[in-house]
């Protein structure tokens, strides 16, 4: 979040003829989506990104891609999701939060590095970590969600990795200074060369 309000402050800041091409060029994938939810929904990632970005920078809904939560197949959406993203020429720069088990994006433990974007089971960890949208209550967050794969992720150009909080402290260490390893998945970023980690100092307190 406070990525994105810092991006809205300096687009604000721009020209306007500045701002159109930006409009013009955007073109966003997010790494995933609930399953069960739509973008009508204020608790979906297709709301929120309407609210963070879409709608602050005029952006047209086609620029801001996200899985469809809502397909019949989901399985089947994953494949057609990843061939939109292939389509457009892959991932310039991937955004990434850190899980409190080490996931990134919606990759669970255990996964290998090599893992294609599909739809998968939510672990228990992910869904307490993210009840606070859902009144606290980590039973009505969707158990499933779609998500792009580690695949997908270090295909990228580059990887900026954001982490705050003491609470990740210890998986940022692991993520980072442990060999890398299925049991994290966020780990096999250390084999990406154009990769940035941005901490705040309670998120950096394990880090030798």
């Amino acid at each position: 979040v406070p990525v994105y309000a810092a991006l809205r402050r300096r687009f604000d800041r721009l020209s306007g003829p500045e701002q159109q091409a930006i409009r013009q060029g955007w073109r966003s994938f997010n790494l995933d989506e609930y399953l069960g939810l739509g973008p009508s929904d204020p608790r979906s990632f297709a709301a929120f990104m309407a609210e963070q970005l879409q709608g602050p920078l005029g952006l047209a809904p086609i620029q801001v891609q996200l899985p469809d939560g809502l397909a019949v197949d989901s399985q089947q959406e994953a494949g057609r999701y990843l061939e939109a993203l292939t389509a457009a020429g892959g991932i310039g720069l991937q955004l990434l939060g850190l899980g409190s088990n080490g996931h990134v994006g919606f990759n669970e433990p255990p996964c290998g590095p090599e893992a294609p974007s599909r739809c998968l089971a939510l672990s228990a960890a992910t869904l307490a970590q993210n009840a606070a949208a859902f009144g606290g209550d980590p039973s009505a967050v969707p158990a499933r969600a779609i998500t792009l794969g580690t695949a997908e992720i270090l295909a990228a150009r580059r990887v900026l990795l954001v982490v705050t909080g003491s609470a990740k402290a210890e998986i940022l260490r692991r993520s980072l200074q442990e060999p890398p390893g299925p049991e994290v998945p966020a780990s096999w970023l250390q084999r990406h060369p154009q990769l940035q980690v941005v901490v705040d100092a309670a998120a950096a307190a394990a880090l030798s």
